[in-house]
């Protein structure tokens, strides 16, 4: 099954980093997403295939890719390679040179930051490279999720917030048959003391 001509395909390669019109950038891979989740919502899962596939190939895709990456909080931490991508030049030629054929993710630096209860968080951070890749293919990801996904679902959403789960929530528990309680617990952080074999071990010598 063959597909319609990408909307990037109009979209001339930029020499520049300060040239890049990112209104066009943002509507060539908007016009892609709502193309992928047209064709979930059809079933045509080779349609949804190939439209991913000219998505993460396309100019547009790699440039949005690569500017959320360099724009987010932890841009400036760098991975195992040591490389911050500071420099329009560099972020262009990332961007350019942001392909899956001959890519092999390099491991996660290990970092520890410190909690308020003085204990230590793990932090896995990738490379750059890594981040942008991540970010590319998330694009191509995002329609399915949005169209198959709960409607009910609010972390890592784009277009969602904290205020949305919010409401959601006051709209379930303000009703006569809601719940009195709503409990949260950390079953992990409750168990971290304790060795698993030696609760197993007790576990079963009970039974």
């Amino acid at each position: 099954m063959t597909v319609e001509q990408s909307t990037d395909a109009s979209f001339n390669t930029p020499l520049t980093w300060e040239s890049i019109d990112w209104a066009k950038v943002e509507q060539n891979v908007r016009l892609l997403q709502m193309r992928i989740a047209k064709a979930i919502k059809a079933s045509k899962h080779r349609s949804v295939k190939a439209l991913q596939w000219m998505l993460t190939h396309s100019c547009s895709a790699r440039l949005l890719a690569v500017r959320r990456v360099t724009t987010n909080a932890g841009a400036k931490t760098p991975g195992i390679d040591n490389e911050r991508w500071r420099t329009d030049k560099q972020k262009l030629h990332h961007a350019l040179n942001l392909k899956r054929h001959g890519y092999k993710a390099l491991p996660l630096r290990r970092h520890y930051i410190p909690k308020k209860n003085g204990k230590m968080r793990p932090l896995s951070i990738p490379t750059l490279r890594d981040r942008a890749m991540q970010a590319l293919h998330a694009l191509a990801l995002a329609p399915i999720m949005e169209t198959l996904g709960d409607k009910n679902s609010y972390g890592f959403r784009e277009g969602r917030r904290c205020a949305d789960a919010l409401q959601q929530c006051h709209a379930l528990l303000t009703r006569k048959c809601s719940p009195a309680w709503v409990l949260e617990g950390d079953i992990k952080a409750c168990l971290d003391p304790y060795s698993y074999y030696t609760l197993a071990a007790e576990g079963a010598s009970k039974s």
